[in-house]
């Protein structure tokens, strides 16, 4: 290749991203004019009793964070901030989203109660879990740093926990001591993903993969330490009393693409028992309250949120069509 043709070539690249870039740009703009010309309504993060998602509806506001009351689920209220994925607690959110001009990257965005961006710091990859301390006070995001999906172990992964209260930020939680039982796991294939927070602000459960098994571990941020729990458990959820961590395990027979099906693990007792949920699935879920869990399922339209007991009772019941990545907002 002549000099010229590098070139022009090189003109030509750049020219390509600079225009991608102003039109992701001008897009968010336009979403920032549409909402203050009354197109979407101020959602806050301060209303107990609501569920904020993502929207995955057919209609302008696909992508977008939307809200309906819990207890009565109807018609959305659509924000004009768009996430990949969401959580929030206590007035603190967090949305991973692409960043702002670099082509392919992307950024966790701390939320205030009112969703106006607070500080925002850089994937490792691309989008998968997020979680925020009951508190408000802890963030957690993970990302894909190659492959792009849980069903196989070749993949990597990347989380970090942010404190933001101290701006401590600890961005690779495989730099944690880990332990199994009283032996030291040092080994390169260890990845960390699917934090939970407990309610004092240090205590987390979290998914541990490595030696081709995946672990269920409780971690400790203070003295940055994991410690398993229980073998066959990914992307954990802490019950809101903290007494049940609802998990997705591998099922024998199952989809090896979405090999997971629903379990609860009552903590005191070590008890595991199945959720009537027989549907494969991958997500983390959400409690709804203490005796209730919500997650997403493929839908029509990418995905639905749906709801069953943490006991194992009744059955799946569909809560909020067009949907994922709930979060429940708790006084």
């Amino acid at each position: 290749m002549t000099r010229t043709t590098r070139l022009i070539v090189l003109t030509v690249v750049t020219t390509l991203l600079v225009g991608l870039a102003v039109v992701y740009t001008l897009r968010a703009a336009g979403d920032a004019e549409a909402g203050r010309n009354g197109d979407y309504t101020t959602l806050s993060l301060d209303r107990p009793g609501r569920i904020l998602f993502r929207s995955t509806a057919a209609d302008a506001g696909r992508d977008h964070l939307a809200a309906v009351d819990a207890a009565r689920p109807g018609e959305r209220e659509v924000a004009a901030r768009s996430c990949l994925v969401f959580h929030a607690a206590h007035g603190t959110g967090v949305c991973l989203q692409p960043a702002r001009l670099a082509l392919g990257t992307y950024d966790a965005v701390l939320l205030d109660a009112n969703l106006r961006e607070k500080g925002r710091h850089a994937l490792a990859g691309t989008p998968s879990r997020a979680r925020v301390s009951p508190s408000g006070r802890l963030v957690a995001w993970t990302s894909f740093v190659n492959g792009e999906s849980y069903a196989g172990l070749n993949f990597a992964t990347r989380t970090a926990i942010l404190d933001t209260r101290t701006g401590r930020l600890d961005d690779n939680l495989e730099s944690y001591a880990l332990h199994r039982g009283d032996e030291s796991i040092h080994s390169p294939d260890v990845n960390v993903w699917g934090v939970t927070f407990a309610a004092d602000d240090n205590t987390f459960y979290a998914t541990v993969a490595t030696g081709g098994h995946t672990w269920l571990a409780r971690g400790d941020v203070a003295a940055r330490t994991l410690r398993t729990v229980r073998e066959n458990a990914e992307c954990p959820s802490l019950s809101p009393d903290g007494t049940r961590v609802v998990y997705k395990k591998r099922a024998p027979g199952a989809d090896p693409d979405r090999p997971w099906h629903l379990f609860a693990l009552t903590l005191a007792t070590n008890t595991e028992s199945p959720l009537a949920e027989t549907r494969t699935l991958d997500d983390q879920a959400e409690w709804l309250d203490n005796d209730r869990v919500v997650y997403s399922l493929p839908g029509d339209l990418r995905a639905d949120i749906w709801t069953t007991d943490a006991d194992g009772s009744g059955h799946p019941t569909l809560l909020i069509p067009h949907a994922l990545s709930p979060a429940m907002l708790r006084g």
